[in-house]
């Protein structure tokens, strides 16, 4: 990528910088300051916009002291510069080499992090909204690359987004489109003074062995490969946000809370396109409120596949941390493994006194109507039913299942089990539990919503009343 003139691209951070609305008059940023040019160049830039249109500028330097004396010379300049340039600063220093020895953890996460938690905290501080980082075209490419070669969907190659959102604070890349040579050459006819960190050219580190061997390798076959990765980093970035988008509103369509688990239903999320069955599956996973480690893209597969295939009907996989995808017949459950031997029990007695019951278990509706004469009724809906009120045996109850639960179904001779018609309408063995049963005075079972009503106190010509009860379904489990 070649060097244009200074004015054009300061020119283009501006107005856009003007237009996404974080420069402002009498607005205020936090800036990610650490002495090299990348953030000298920021800062200068920074300077120069507040100049324009008054900008308060906090310089936060995090000093991770793995360099020793350079890396407090950094921190000097940087404490020096802000000084002069009459910008409030604000530094810490995390004693990496110490926290990593003591925790395990790895260095560079463990470093963002502390970093990042720093910055948050600054902008806390001074009521800031934004924080600025000088990253550039340069770490895009790079970025982009290294998630190629460890392997990366979609979203990966989307690489750095130039805005984002973070524990309410929006991060904001201005420089994402410009060069390191650029950056390099304002500051040199700016004179803007800049430190040269002396770990960028430890090859023992992926992103500078990609930099200072890889780019320049592929730079003989497209000279403009760095630019060719940043343009493919924005094209990635609209189509990720597309998917993201779909995927929430496939989400609010299809799933439904569970306990801290989730449920969905098998055609449903086999009517989807596979693109968008991959990120609810991962939107899903990403709703744990423990950290999880990201999926492989085979195990994606996996879950997929388990969600759709018809055989076999019954599946469990544990997909770590706990959670387990677990599918009976056209129901699937991603979430915390579920104990099967917790007790569960409601049961509601139900009067004329009101015409709607709730069952706060399943979050159903009951709503129950008398009227006079015989009433005719339509066999096609399932979630309504009637009955000769005249031969009902009053107060009717609403429950759950009980063990050893009977019902004469209509149009059957004798009787059945109630978990066998459980197993032959396919409910799953997680629901069952949910599913409400209305029953009389004497524990006769009259009817199950959604599946079937007994032979009893059936509507006739000779009927003076009937009762009209309806289900209305909205299960939380």
């Amino acid at each position: 990528m070649g060097v244009r003139p200074q004015t054009d691209w300061t020119d283009e951070v501006m107005a856009r910088a003007r237009e996404d609305g974080w420069w402002r008059k009498g607005g205020s940023v936090v800036a990610a300051v650490s002495g090299g040019p990348d953030s000298m160049a920021l800062l200068s830039l920074l300077k120069t916009m507040s100049e324009a249109m008054p900008l308060t500028i906090i310089v936060a330097h995090a000093n991770h002291q793995f360099r020793g004396a350079e890396s407090d010379a950094e921190a000097e300049l940087v404490a020096r510069v802000a000084q002069e340039w009459g910008m409030i600063f604000e530094s810490i220093e995390l004693g990496m080499p110490d926290y990593l020895e003591e925790s395990g953890e790895n260095l560079q996460s463990a470093s963002r992090e502390r970093r990042y938690a720093f910055l948050e905290e600054i902008a806390r501080k001074h009521g800031c909204d934004f924080l600025v980082t000088g990253h550039h075209a340069d770490d895009q490419a790079e970025t982009v690359l290294m998630r190629m070669i460890r392997g990366t969907a979609v979203s990966g190659l989307a690489g750095i987004y130039p805005r984002r959102i973070v524990h309410g604070l929006e991060r904001i890349r201005p420089l994402l489109r410009i060069t390191k040579c650029e950056l390099l050459e304002y500051c040199k006819r700016n004179g803007v003074p800049y430190a040269v960190d002396s770990s960028n050219a430890d090859r023992h580190y992926f992103r500078n062995a990609v930099r200072h061997d890889l780019i320049p390798e592929l730079e003989r076959y497209n000279p403009r490969f760095k630019e060719s990765l940043v343009r493919l980093a924005e094209s990635a970035q609209a189509d990720d946000d597309y998917m993201e988008h779909r995927a929430m509103e496939a989400f609010r369509e299809g799933v439904r809370p569970s306990g801290q688990g989730f449920r969905l239903e098998r055609r449903w999320f086999r009517g989807l396109h596979v693109a968008l069955q991959r990120r609810l599956i991962k939107l899903i996973l990403n709703c744990s409120s423990t950290p999880r480690q990201m999926l492989d893209f085979l195990r994606m597969e996996e879950i997929a596949k388990a969600m759709t295939q018809p055989l076999p009907t019954t599946i469990r996989l544990d997909l770590g941390d706990g959670w387990v995808l677990r599918r009976e017949y056209e129901e699937s459950y991603i979430g915390p493994e579920q104990s099967a031997s917790m007790p569960f029990h409601f049961a509601y007695a139900v009067t004329l006194d009101v015409d709607e019951l709730l069952i706060g278990e399943t979050g159903g509706r009951f709503e129950l109507r008398l009227h006079q004469g015989s009433v005719p009724g339509s066999t096609s809906n399932p979630n309504e039913a009637l009955f000769d009120y005249g031969e009902l045996a009053m107060p009717l109850t609403v429950r759950n299942r009980l063990p050893g639960d009977l019902m004469q179904p209509y149009g059957l001779n004798g009787t059945k089990k109630v978990q066998d018609m459980f197993v032959d309408a396919k409910v799953p063995r997680a629901l069952r539990d949910f599913v409400p049963i209305v029953t009389d005075r004497d524990g006769r079972i009259l009817w199950i919503p959604g599946l079937r009503r007994s032979g009893h106190a059936l509507v006739t010509a000779a009927t003076a009343f009937t009762l009209r009860i309806a289900y209305a379904e909205d299960r939380k489990q």
